[in-house]
């Protein structure tokens, strides 16, 4: 076990299903509370952390957006990012397509600019310090209006150079995909790549949407598309990546256990699968947890979790050269010491 163990935290990976908000650690976000003088309604640290008990997908994000209030300037962003970088280069990622909801910040007053510039000064940090690519992508929050995401689109222009595409998340159940059609249209006509949320709470039928529909590249969650023969057979027949995130299923009861998880299924589906830490800080664990926990409860042996970190790099928006080089150091990777 601990065999594997060193083999899932030192096989280079991607990872490319993390909300940059979700990994916001209670200590961090008492730190900034006290920065900023605001109480978060908790008496400690280990207090919050004890309330990361969800019933769904929105008791989740009720706890989520509180959480984000904490987050108010330039600083406070490159030091969220920087943390999360820092976890995940430990886990053996070498490159990460980070997610972040632009809406749940600028509606609390805070600039844009603050958000991006200081994201964004983190990821070009690692690039030097940690060896460590990355790519931005900016989140739609599906709950509020396609207008108000128009208006997000518009403003986030002005940093164009930094974005690489744009995504849809938060509340999946009653907010289809066919609600953006028309701002992932102006997005993809910028030259951005478009992903989305789907099938994680939704029917297969908005991954259906958000491929038909939204013309995405990937798609993030997609668990249930096994409820759809038709849909996997496409999936698999397109190639579309499906970023799953097992031990966010389960801490939201898209899964009762993580034995009873899909993710084996899925691979055995021939599609292109990807295991991702979603929001580590609340659902207990980063990307290194996810593989871990996945071996243990699904029995992965060690080829399928070489096949899982050629995924991830097959399905990142890298250029075809560096996603060459990546794949062949995977498929040559072995942490086992050699007989001497």
């Amino acid at each position: 076990m601990e065999d594997l163990a060193s083999f899932i935290r030192g096989i280079p990976k991607a990872e490319l299903h993390i909300h940059i908000e979700g990994s916001l650690e209670p200590e961090m976000a008492f730190a900034l509370a006290r920065k900023h003088g605001l109480a978060l309604g908790y008496p400690s640290a280990e207090a919050l952390r004890r309330a990361y008990d969800f019933r769904d997908l929105q008791s989740f994000l009720d706890l989520y957006y509180a959480g984000a209030a904490v987050l108010r300037d330039a600083e406070d962003f490159y030091l969220l990012t920087r943390a999360y970088l820092e976890r995940a280069r430990a886990d053996g990622v070498v490159h990460a397509e980070i997610f972040f909801d632009p809406q749940t910040h600028t509606q609390r007053g805070v600039p844009m600019m603050s958000v991006i510039e200081g994201i964004g000064a983190a990821l070009h940090a690692a690039e030097g310090d940690l060896g460590m690519s990355s790519r931005l992508i900016l989140c739609f929050l599906r709950h509020l209006p396609e207008d108000d995401a128009e208006r997000t689109l518009d403003e986030a222009l002005r940093w164009r150079d930094q974005l690489c595409a744009v995504g849809l998340d938060s509340s999946e159940k009653g907010h289809p995909p066919a609600k953006f059609a028309r701002v992932f249209q102006r997005a993809r006509a910028e030259g951005l790549e478009a992903v989305a949320h789907a099938g994680e709470e939704g029917p297969p039928a908005y991954i259906r949407e958000a491929l038909d529909l939204l013309k995405v590249s990937r798609i993030d969650h997609g668990v249930r598309c096994l409820e759809d023969p038709a849909l996997v057979e496409r999936l698999a027949r397109e190639k579309v990546p499906l970023t799953v995130c097992p031990l966010s299923n389960v801490k939201l009861r898209v899964f009762p256990r993580l034995e009873e998880h899909n993710l084996k299924r899925l691979m055995q589906a021939g599609l292109t699968v990807t295991v991702n830490s979603d929001d580590p800080a609340y659902f207990g664990g980063y990307i290194g947890e996810n593989f871990g926990a996945c071996q243990r409860a699904l029995g992965l042996g060690r080829e399928d979790i070489r096949r899982l970190a050629q995924d991830s790099i097959a399905a990142s928006f890298l250029p075809e050269h560096d996603k060459a080089q990546w794949l062949e150091r995977i498929r040559t990777f072995d942490d086992r010491p050699r007989p001497s």
